[in-house]
């Protein structure tokens, strides 16, 4: 990708001195990018990831490779914003622009978000289950007690710290894929060879794929930890204030190598996830309505360990997306209302931060306990956030180029800024094309 003057390195510009040196080094540096894209794969993903798979065979593993370069810009721009300006999405929209805009977009971002957490979390206590036996919905309250308790009173440093290691979790999908029989023949031809459908039900698959991995709540939750990174060093500020070029060219390129390390990884695990659906539960499953299904469908066509390091996968990635599917919409909420907002603050200083991030979890648990279908509620809100995300790329975007918002970074490399306006388009295409072949 193209950069200008301003994201290009010098010499001596490459790492801070202070800074570690080497794989650790680079390592220690992966934070908010890495955790996001982790967090993309969550059991809700994984159903979706497995729909995708078992409906439609190798028919949208071209979907994946495709959409990598498309989230790591979005990413990147997300994160540059929050760097730059000191504050997330939410904060810059209430500040810039109108809040007949702003509102709106934040209570789709609180439903979808609650929605995802009630099949996240009933998803984790299903596969809780499928591996040891026992109450499922005791699991769940569990697990959403579990996350919340970390959330309000874990210090940020320590719980971004964990929520990094456990994208380690990942791998076991990654594992699952060799577990069982490939064609890799026919998957790789797939993976580059684009097979579309022109039919409603394909076309609202790939906007499904897309919504859940160019999703609203990661531009919010990355764009927030930017500025947790800065609240948590006294000595850092926004680079639109006090930054010396040297300063900012070694943040932007931290940005760009966390943001595509764990994009990179996110796309890798959700293409094995439709892999291993597409070669052992097409024909035999078609229709996976949750995460759960999917792991218990691989026992008989695919043996016992291949389920349950499917099923093992499900918790682990549910620990690191509740935090996040909560912490965005409490992030998203407290910037809107003007409230004091953070993982490093207090909830004395924080109430209605932390408020929300509890009353989104708990609502998201009480979903388990209606008779609403989370799973198909849970598909809409995939299908809802990709066509949420075009708006909300367009303002975005006008922000990144905007020298109001932005100061003297609003001046960006072409190429990232055509990669997002590029994501912006592909999202409004595909949202289209779903409704307009609805009912062929």
């Amino acid at each position: 990708m193209p950069t200008s003057q301003a994201d290009r390195p010098s010499d001596d510009t490459r790492t801070d001195p202070s800074e570690p040196t080497g794989i650790y080094g680079f390592c220690k540096r992966l934070g908010p990018g890495l955790v996001t894209g982790a967090s993309d794969d969550d059991p809700s993903g994984i159903a979706t990831y497995s729909q995708a798979g078992a409906q439609f065979q190798f028919g949208l593993l071209w979907a994946i490779p495709f959409s990598l370069p498309l989230m790591a810009a979005v990413q990147e721009i997300s994160a540059r914003i929050g760097r730059v300006t000191g504050r997330g999405i939410a904060g810059n929209v209430r500040k810039y622009y109108s809040g007949w805009l702003l509102y709106p977009v934040v209570f789709l971002l609180l439903v979808t978000n609650t929605i995802n957490l009630g099949a996240d979390i009933g998803a984790m206590g299903a596969a809780l289950k499928l591996v040891v036996g026992g109450p499922a919905h005791l699991y769940s309250v569990a697990f959403a007690v579990l996350c919340v308790v970390l959330q309000v009173f874990l210090a940020y440093k320590r719980l971004a710290g964990i929520l990094k290691w456990m994208a380690l979790v990942l791998l076991a999908y990654i594992a699952t894929g060799f577990i069982v029989h490939i064609p890799w023949g026919t998957a790789i031809f797939h993976t580059f060879v684009p097979h579309v459908q022109w039919s409603g039900a394909y076309f609202a698959a790939f906007v499904a794929v897309l919504g859940t991995t160019i999703s609203p709540y990661l531009f919010f939750w990355q764009a927030s930890m930017e500025t947790e990174e800065i609240r948590e060093k006294a000595e850092d500020q926004p680079l639109k204030f006090s930054a010396t070029p040297r300063e900012a060219r070694f943040q932007f390129m931290r940005i760009r190598w966390d943001t595509w390390a764990g994009m990179t990884v996110s796309n890798l695990v959700a293409y094995f996830i439709i892999l291993t659906a597409a070669a052992t539960l097409h024909g035999h499953v078609n229709d996976i309505t949750s995460s759960e299904q999917a792991a218990a469908a691989l026992r008989p066509v695919a043996g016992r360990a291949a389920s349950l390091v499917f099923a093992l996968g499900i918790i682990g990635t549910g620990l690191l997306a509740v935090p996040v599917l909560a912490g965005s919409a409490a992030y998203a909420v407290g910037e809107a209302m003007k409230w004091p907002t953070g993982l490093n603050q207090t909830c004395s200083k924080a109430a209605g931060f932390y408020g929300v991030l509890a009353a989104a979890t708990i609502l998201g648990l009480a979903i388990n306990f209606t008779p609403i279908d989370p799973i198909k509620a849970l598909f809409w809100s995939a299908v809802l956030n990709g066509i949420v995300a075009v708006p909300i790329l367009i303002v975005m975007m006008l922000m990144l180029s905007s020298r109001k918002v932005m100061g003297k970074y609003a001046r960006i490399s072409p190429g990232l800024k055509f990669m997002g306006w590029l994501t912006t388009a592909v999202m409004a295409a595909t949202a289209a094309g779903m409704f307009i072949t609805w009912r062929s």
